[in-house]
């Protein structure tokens, strides 16, 4: 059984910096993402990073966040420059295995305010 865990969020003035990590377990993993949702907003996704290492970034968040992954534990990290309050919201890992399971975690909470 695939599973991934959050953390890392938190409150945050504007302009500061929060890294967020997923760690994820039971498979190799050939898509791994980051996914966020504010209140009464679609999720989206933000981030992104396949086995091949090819990443995806929002218009949004380009330049300001990076996406990376460490194979030797599964663990994917959002490393979030320069957050602005309307990157508030419940970021969530989503995980697809090699052989097609999904998976979701069960988010953190990042707040950008001063």
């Amino acid at each position: 059984q695939v599973q991934v865990v959050e953390s890392g969020g938190g409150l945050v003035q504007p302009g500061g910096s929060l890294r967020l990590s997923c760690a994820a377990s039971g498979s190799n993993f050939g898509f791994m993402g980051w996914y966020r949702q504010a209140p009464g907003n679609q999720r989206e996704l933000v981030a992104s990073i396949t086995s091949d290492y090819d990443t995806y970034y929002a218009d949004s968040v380009k330049s300001r966040f990076t996406i990376s992954k460490d194979n030797a534990d599964n663990t994917v990290y959002l490393q979030m420059n320069s957050l602005k309050p309307e990157d508030t919201a419940t970021y969530y890992c989503y995980a697809i295995s090699t052989w097609g399971e999904s998976t979701w975690g069960q988010g953190t909470q990042v707040t950008v305010s001063s």
